[in-house]
């Protein structure tokens, strides 16, 4: 057994934790807070997923009968369903747009020698600093003056524009760590940069190009304030569409629903690892 008082237990508190020779001992309260955070963070979904199980008409935990029904009421509800699809074809388009621009934003300014660079950077990421609700009155403004409310259209483009500015993140941090004379040596022999670019640059940064796209994908998939200003009618989300369940009575299809989300993003991001797990072992060296 292995306790406080196990000397396998002292030995690791007193080893350091990094290169900075901290001990393992002066981070126990780092680990508690992060420990503390986390429960914070994952006891809510403890709960809400046994409650999508229950057959009680109402919400509890825990559930005195196990079912099905309100998974089959969701998979059986036309209303659900196109909400549905209409979050996954929202989230495709907003990866699908945000990733090259947002990394093309990033490769740009990473490569720039200019001094506006920088305030260029800061005004992309603005989305991200501005309070949603604010950029949803602004952008719900903007669409009824051309008409874009509650189409498919302007929600992938205010999706979008929340997008970018996490592509653009996680892409410039892997740039920082590539070497930009690989793609020098390339230019210098002929190739153009648009195509030093694709054959030498992009391939190198393509696990975070994929995992910014994960998160294009999911900052669409969860968002719900924007949805429920630009969004409606037969193109209404279905973050909007639960919003609109809880606030008219407290329907368990919820819980079945939140259930069903929270696989869907905890899939995205496995698949993500594994990508960047297979692209660590093709660059492992063969000994």
């Amino acid at each position: 057994m292995s306790g406080p008082g196990n000397p396998g237990t002292q030995r690791w508190l007193d080893r350091p934790a990094s290169a900075t020779q901290i001990t393992h001992r002066a981070r126990l309260w780092l680990y508690a807070l992060a420990g503390a955070v986390l429960a914070f963070l994952i006891v809510p979904t403890l709960i809400v997923v046994p409650m999508s199980f229950s057959a009680s008409q109402y919400l509890e935990f825990p559930p005195r009968q196990w079912s099905l029904r309100w998974y089959e009421n969701y998979f059986s509800s036309a209303t659900w369903m196109d909400a549905t699809a209409t979050s996954f074809k929202a989230a495709a388009w907003t990866a699908l747009l945000a990733t090259p621009l947002g990394t093309l934003a990033a490769y740009g300014l990473s490569a720039s020698r200019l001094r506006a660079a920088r305030a260029l950077q800061v005004l992309l990421i603005t989305p991200m600093i501005v309070p949603v609700i604010l950029i949803a009155v602004a952008v719900f403004y903007v669409y009824v003056k051309v008409k874009l409310n509650n189409s498919l259209a302007g929600l992938v483009l205010a999706h979008t524009m929340l997008a970018v500015p996490i592509v653009m993140i996680v892409v410039a941090s892997a740039l920082k760590s590539f070497d930009m004379n690989q793609e020098m040596v390339a230019r210098s022999l002929g190739a153009s940069r648009p195509r030093a670019f694709l054959t030498i640059t992009l391939p190198q940064i393509r696990f975070a190009v994929v995992s910014a796209a994960v998160l294009s994908f999911l900052t669409s998939f969860d968002e719900v304030i924007l949805a429920l200003f630009v969004s409606g009618g037969a193109n209404s989300t279905l973050t909007r569409q639960m919003f609109l369940a809880l606030r008219d009575q407290i329907d368990p299809t919820i819980a079945a629903i939140s259930s069903i989300m929270i696989l869907v993003t905890t899939l995205m991001f496995v698949a993500s690892q594994v990508l960047g797990g297979d692209r660590h072992h093709e660059r492992r060296p063969n000994h």
